[in-house]
């Protein structure tokens, strides 16, 4: 193959014409003087057939695939197929970091905490009710449990490719380095379930926690303006009637779409502020709901099997495909790897230690609240705010029903910011189109990109139901952290002499139960999820075709 392709280099090889003038081969077999204004527009040598067939000759003989070769889409089923996969170099992700050493100042302690920040706030104040009521009743512990191990397996692979590829973009570039393109970008899809999504799903239970705040001093948003479009909603005389959209869903999501359009991100002191706040919402809760419970709301712990995925201990593992949500966030831990002192022994610290505090406070916050209101009252997106009414002391449902929302507000925030993010790398990537990394004149952040995402985001909040909401983050998410163990496993395999300051322990045990239990969990969602996610994906690969694998600028960053 090497000699074929240097053969037809030949053939096509630069020539000079008579005059001495540089003559540069159109693909057509013609010529031009490159110094000719009459010959038509001048073209760049680094971008010619000629020099793009040196490059493809020049990693062969380096024992490189073809497959990071630039490539061009119209040549062929073939190449096609190799354009599909292109990757970027390991390399070249990892020159980004090059002379620019990250101090490393993050012990265990920082990284835990960290981890936790990050994990609560979205799922616990929002899904756990849903998933309570509808599946699994105080079995709902259990549910933390299982989601919490899978959790485990994939942050500890998240570590390894951090410790690898330090860059921004988490598991979008990871997908793109070592799985190639088209499987960055159908990530690219699923962390819009992770972020996107999520942050629509937040916003509905922060819509919740406002509309039950603004009651308490008098004020009444009319229940057909507080819920999703379409779904019947009872007022106050009794009668029902169908919602027109979740009004305060939406205006909080413009509210924080405002804030990153104008530049505003949290500092570190803000950060920890909201941290605390979150955990010490969860902590009261916790310690003054003990008083209140009902023991009799925990018998049966495990409610009866009543078919298809409604308790039992089928309803115990829907639950924990439902509530996986709550731990969206735990893998900025591993993002820190290039800031780690002892990576190798502080990530995992970091990763189990969050998660195992987070699953604790979860399981605690679920048995108090399964406790005070018994189970089938908690399908509301504001659990926590149900059960404090029932206690009925003002000042202690005032703090809670504040705290989880400025610690929702934060949440969004953050999702937000991730979702925004991950889509100006892929609109520098050439993957979407340039206005997606057009940052502002001024403020210097992506604006337009801002607006599109938190339109997109504003509009499912203020029109979805919340349980469809949480079941597609869950979905995505668990199908973006299997993407993540496989990764782990080819890069292994493709570049077993990279350095790696962490390494996954008892490999390749780990991210073949990151797998498996991603996918059993995946398998506990129903049908019409899969149809969603499907139509989704379709559509999502649609796009690429017509624009991502026209325009993408791998043949130029390769």
């Amino acid at each position: 193959m090497p000699q074929a392709v240097i053969a037809r280099e030949r053939k096509n090889r630069l020539r000079r014409d008579p005059a001495g003038r540089r003559r540069i081969p159109f693909p057509n077999g013609r010529t031009r003087c490159n110094d000719s204004p009459a010959a038509g527009p001048r073209i760049d040598p680094a971008t010619s057939v000629s020099a793009r067939s040196l490059a493809a000759v020049g990693r062969l003989i380096e024992g490189r695939s073809l497959t990071d070769a630039p490539l061009d889409p119209s040549t062929g089923s073939g190449r096609l197929w190799k354009r599909l996969f292109a990757r970027k170099s390991v390399a070249l992700v990892q020159s980004q970091f090059q002379g620019e050493e990250l101090h490393r100042h993050l012990g265990p302690l920082n990284l835990t905490s960290l981890g936790v920040g990050c994990i609560i706030g979205a799922g616990i104040f929002v899904i756990t009710g849903q998933a309570a009521a509808a599946h699994a009743g105080p079995a709902i512990v259990l549910s933390f449990i299982i989601a919490g191990f899978v959790c485990a397996f994939a942050g500890l692979c998240y570590a390894e490719l951090a410790s690898v590829l330090p860059v921004s973009g988490s598991a979008y570039t990871y997908a793109y380095t070592v799985l190639g393109e088209i499987i960055a970008w159908v990530m690219g899809l699923l962390l819009v379930l992770e972020y996107g999504l999520a942050a629509s799903t937040v916003a509905v239970g922060w819509s919740g926690y406002v509309v039950s705040f603004l009651a308490d001093f008098g004020v009444h948003i009319p229940p057909e303006l507080a819920a999703p479009t379409g779904s019947a909603v009872t007022l106050a005389d009794g009668t029902t009637t169908t919602a027109i959209a979740n009004l305060p869903a939406l205006l909080g999501v413009a509210g924080v779409t405002g804030l990153l359009v104008l530049g505003v991100s949290e500092s570190a002191r803000a950060n920890n502020f909201f941290v605390v706040l979150k955990v010490a919402v969860l902590v009261a809760f916790i310690v003054i709901g003990f008083f209140y419970v009902d023991r009799a709301n925990w018998t049966p712990f495990i409610p009866p099997h009543q078919g298809g995925d409604e308790f039992g201990l089928q309803g115990v593992f829907r639950a924990a495909s439902i509530i996986f949500f709550a731990y969206v966030g735990f893998e900025a831990v591993s993002t820190a790897a290039a800031e780690a002192k002892n990576p190798q022994r502080d990530l995992p610290i970091g990763i189990i230690g969050s998660l195992g505090i987070s699953t604790a406070l979860y399981m605690l916050t679920a048995l108090v609240l399964t406790g005070i209101v018994p189970f089938t009252l908690l399908a509301v997106p504001d659990p926590m705010a149900t059960a404090v009414d029932a206690i009925g002391l003002g000042w202690f449902s005032f703090f809670i029903k504040a705290g989880a929302i400025l610690g929702l507000s934060s949440v969004m925030l953050v999702l937000l910011y991730g979702q925004t993010r991950i889509f100006y790398t892929m609109g520098k990537d050439g993957l979407l189109p340039p206005l997606f990394s057009r940052l502002h004149s001024r403020r210097k952040t992506p604006w337009m990109n801002t607006v599109i995402v938190g339109g997109a985001v504003a509009a499912a909040a203020a029109t979805t139901p919340i349980k469809v909401l949480g079941d597609l983050v869950s979905l995505g998410t668990l199908a973006a952290f299997a993407m993540v163990c496989i990764s782990v496993m080819y890069l292994r395999k493709s570049h077993p002499e990279l350095h790696r300051p962490f390494k996954v322990p008892f490999y390749p045990l780990t991210p073949i139960l990151g797998v498996l239990t991603c996918g059993f969990l995946i398998i506990q969602m129903p049908i019409h999820n899969f149809l969603l996610i499907g139509s989704y994906l379709v559509v999502g690969l649609g796009v690429y075709f017509l624009y991502g694998l026209r325009n993408s600028r791998i043949s130029r960053d390769v």
